[in-house]
């Protein structure tokens, strides 16, 4: 198994796991806003606890899968 197959590989990954996170986040923000609703609950809210952390995992895993992406097309 060669690097290129390695990187592959934890390219799968990553991807599953921001998809997980993806589906997370919408899963907390209710039926009615992920179509577009309005409401009393779409207004701004600010994020704390484990949704800010969710939040921040997913960029970490946004920029990790675009330098592993790089990383493929290097090798």
């Amino acid at each position: 198994m060669g690097i290129s197959e390695v990187l592959n590989v934890i390219q799968i990954l990553v991807a599953l796991t921001v998809i997980a996170a993806v589906i997370l986040q919408a899963k907390g923000a209710g039926l009615g806003n992920i179509f577009g609703g309005v409401g009393a609950e779409s207004s701004y809210r600010t994020r704390r606890g484990l949704e800010r952390s969710l939040f921040r995992g997913t960029i970490v895993l946004m920029l990790v899968f675009v330098g592993l992406s790089i990383a493929a097309t290097q090798v």
